[in-house]
């Protein structure tokens, strides 16, 4: 599951079928947990005959599981088939645990282990009803944009925190030999970084206007009826992915003592993304003429921003 290339198959692809089976396979599945924790939760032990049946009945579950998952082809998006991808990945390896503690665990009593262990299947297979069900692909990236943006909003306020003028970044950590006094230069932030921080700070607000833009545009525009409708919503969720990371790097290079040259590099890794989403939200499908205003004005942003970081380093090269 974790490695396969699920294949076009030969028969018409229903969405709505798929599903309900992969619904089905998943209730089957938490079910089947249950009744294998029970069967070892308190002496005596099943039978050998027993056993068998209760490892057939959860190894065909899983089989069950895996091939439903094969069923989603490509062609739907590979955003959607990675969603629907780990959440049965986490149902196999939560059984995986569920087997591995019974086998490890005294059959006096329930252990708080196989406790632990039967929720987590049971927490795993719920996961299917929260699986993005909307226009095929579509409603898989808006869930991806989405949670791309709450880190960023997170990343965004807590930098703003940070930089709250005459407090001090390191303020709830305990002193120690490590950071030394508070007079260390190693513990706060001059003049100059800040007016070097303050245009971080723009690139990282862009990130997240950018993955709201983009998400709306998604929201209002994004359709998944052709092969080439499909790509472009990937590939705009794909790249979105690349934003946080970069929001975080930026962000940790900006905590004192400042490393002007390593922030101006996190600082151009970071527009370098946000250009490629605003150039590929901009050339498909969700970005008519009445959303080229937004894309227009962030370019202009990122750009306004950059090169007041290289303004700021330019005598550290």
């Amino acid at each position: 599951v974790a490695e396969g290339e699920p294949g076009e198959g030969r028969e018409p692809f229903e969405l709505p079928r798929f599903w309900d089976a992969l619904g089905q396979t998943f209730q089957v599945t938490s079910q089947e947990a249950t009744k294998l924790s029970l069967a070892f939760s308190r002496p005596p032990l099943p039978s050998a005959e027993d056993c068998r049946k209760l490892c057939e009945d959860v190894q065909n579950a899983i089989l069950a599981l895996a091939t439903v998952y094969y069923w989603l082809p490509k062609g739907q998006g590979t955003t959607l088939r990675k969603m629907v991808r780990d959440a049965t990945t986490e149902v196999v390896e939560g059984m995986i645990q569920l087997t591995d503690t019974i086998l490890n665990s005294p059959v006096e009593s329930l252990s708080q282990e196989q406790l632990i262990s039967t929720g987590g299947v049971w927490e795993a297979c719920e996961q299917v009803s929260s699986l993005p069900r909307g226009e095929y692909n579509q409603a898989a990236v808006v869930s991806a944009l989405a949670a791309c943006l709450g880190v960023v909003k997170d990343a965004v306020e807590e930098m703003e925190h940070a930089l709250v003028e005459g407090q001090d970044p390191y303020g709830d950590i305990m002193e120690d030999e490590e950071l030394g006094f508070r007079g260390n230069r190693d513990t706060y932030w001059s003049e100059a970084d800040r007016q070097l921080l303050s245009s971080c700070m723009g690139l990282m607000k862009a990130s997240k206007a950018c993955l709201k833009k983009v998400l709306a545009a998604v929201k209002a525009h994004g359709k998944a009826e052709s092969p080439e409708q499909i790509a472009q919503l990937d590939d705009l969720a794909d790249i979105a992915n690349e934003i946080s990371p970069s929001v975080d790097e930026l962000a940790l290079s900006m905590y004192p003592p400042v490393n002007p040259l390593a922030v101006r590099l996190n600082a151009a890794k970071l527009a370098s993304v946000l250009k490629k989403v605003l150039e590929i939200a901009k050339t498909s499908h969700v970005c008519p003429p009445s959303e080229e205003g937004w894309v227009q004005f962030l370019t202009g942003a990122v750009d306004h921003n950059m090169n007041k970081v290289k303004n700021f380093t330019q005598g550290q090269l």
